[in-house]
């Protein structure tokens, strides 16, 4: 298959892809790229579901994690009082999210074999039961991402070969998910939509919107460009038990959220690289290339 061309800022010549991508995450696990399946997928839907990545030994400490900050913060060390907690460290450059983001994020000039060429944004829980005192209410949001404004991070680029999400989300569900439990819902496709959606659109009932089911461990992806909603949580049998992280280009920034600096000290440098400051000229780091942090 024949590369797109993609041009550079001086009179279109062609953008030199840089050093090699890192062949491992954080740590040392081999990154693992995308199917030309998954990469159709996402780019027609907009979302991608990868069920069963997690084994049960995974899950269990990141789901405890996740309830003892919701329910009993004050027992936990005062620098773990936070969703950038050392259990969830695995979860920031998991290998597949790795090879997800190095095709749809990543700036190849920005990265090398120890930095990556993209960056995390923030990261919160997803606790919610039927016993919620105020449940999750249903409001799509986003679409239309081809058209979005420059600038603007909920925006989708794509061409022949290649495409990009700016703003992208990453949803580890920690325990099952079955239809119509209330997972996350999309309109697939919207990310490219061109038109105004109809009032239909506007209730969760409306066969426009997808959902998933999906066993506990799986990692769902999506643009933030496309249309998409929370709802309330219907199972009353088990919570939904999940972590919202969302990642970005190098060279933009959404929110403020980030790792306190005594969390960063106790990442290895490769994932440190994911919270470095957002600009463009020069921002990669390594021994050879400045202080990381």
């Amino acid at each position: 298959m024949i590369e797109p061309l993609l041009f550079n800022k001086d009179l279109g010549r062609p953008l030199q892809l840089g050093d090699p991508l890192p062949r491992t995450n954080a740590d040392g696990l081999p990154i693992v790229p995308l199917t030309q399946e998954q990469k159709y997928v996402f780019d027609t839907r907009g979302w991608l579901l990868v069920p069963g990545v997690l084994s049960a030994d995974q899950i269990e400490p990141m789901r405890d994690f996740i309830y003892q900050l919701d329910r009993d913060r004050e027992s936990l060390p005062e620098k773990q009082r936070t969703i950038f907690g050392f259990p969830l460290h695995p979860l920031m450059d998991h290998p597949v999210v790795v090879g997800f983001m190095n095709e749809f994020l990543c700036t190849p000039y920005l990265a090398s074999e120890e930095c990556y060429g993209f960056r995390m944004e923030m990261s919160f829980p997803g606790l919610r039961s039927t016993q919620d005192e105020k449940p999750f209410e249903f409001h799509p949001h986003n679409g239309s991402g081809m058209f979005r404004m420059p600038g603007d991070g909920h925006m989708y680029h794509c061409l022949p070969g290649k495409a990009h999400s700016g703003l992208t989300r990453v949803v580890w569900e920690l325990n099952d998910v079955e239809e119509g439990d209330g997972g996350t819902m999309f309109i697939s496709g919207s990310h490219k939509a061109a038109f105004t959606a109809p009032e239909s659109a506007y209730t969760p009932g409306s066969p426009l919107w997808d959902t998933y089911s999906c066993p506990a461990g799986s990692v769902l992806f999506f643009t933030e460009a496309v249309s998409h909603s929370g709802v309330p949580w219907a199972n009353a049998d088990q919570d939904r038990v999940a972590l919202f992280n969302a990642y970005n280009d190098v060279n933009s920034r959404w929110s403020m959220s980030r790792p306190s600096p005594e969390l960063l000290e106790d990442m290895p440098p490769l994932r440190q690289s994911l919270f470095r400051e957002a600009y463009t000229k020069g921002n990669v780091t390594g021994k050879e290339r400045g202080a990381h942090y």
